[in-house]
């Protein structure tokens, strides 16, 4: 059975950071392309970033570039998304997911290339 679990999320204040945590299970973690999206009231789910197989390539949607991080880790079968900076605009559901990939450079920014999605974490950015 696959699992993708996040964590980390909460409420922060503009300015400051988060650290978003999501442990896969059940897949062949080095196969699968990774990312994050997110999912505010009223909206529709949106690419935030995703990080390629071999995690040699990365890609952050232009509102987060130079404030976010992702990165995974094949020890702990773990995909982080770090946040600096935060805005109240940040403040959603945050999901991360996964994408069997052949490529160990792609990235995928389109919500429907994903096979497997975690269940999502809050984050609530206040001012």
């Amino acid at each position: 059975q696959v699992q993708l679990v996040e964590s980390g999320g909460g409420l922060a204040q503009a300015g400051g950071s988060l650290r978003l945590s999501c442990v896969i299970s059940g897949l062949s973690f080095d196969t699968h392309a990774l990312g994050w999206f997110r999912q505010a009231p009223g909206n529709e789910r949106r690419f935030v970033a995703g990080i390629s197989r071999t995690g040699t390539s990365t890609y952050y949607t232009d509102s987060v570039k130079g404030r976010a991080t992702i990165s995974r880790d094949s020890a702990t079968n773990t995909v982080i998304l770090q946040m600096n900076d935060l805005k109240i605009e940040d403040t959603a559901v945050y999901y991360c997911a996964a994408a069997r990939s052949s490529y160990d450079t792609n990235v995928y920014a389109s919500s429907a290339r994903y096979n497997y999605w975690g269940q999502g974490t809050q984050v609530t950015v206040s001012s």
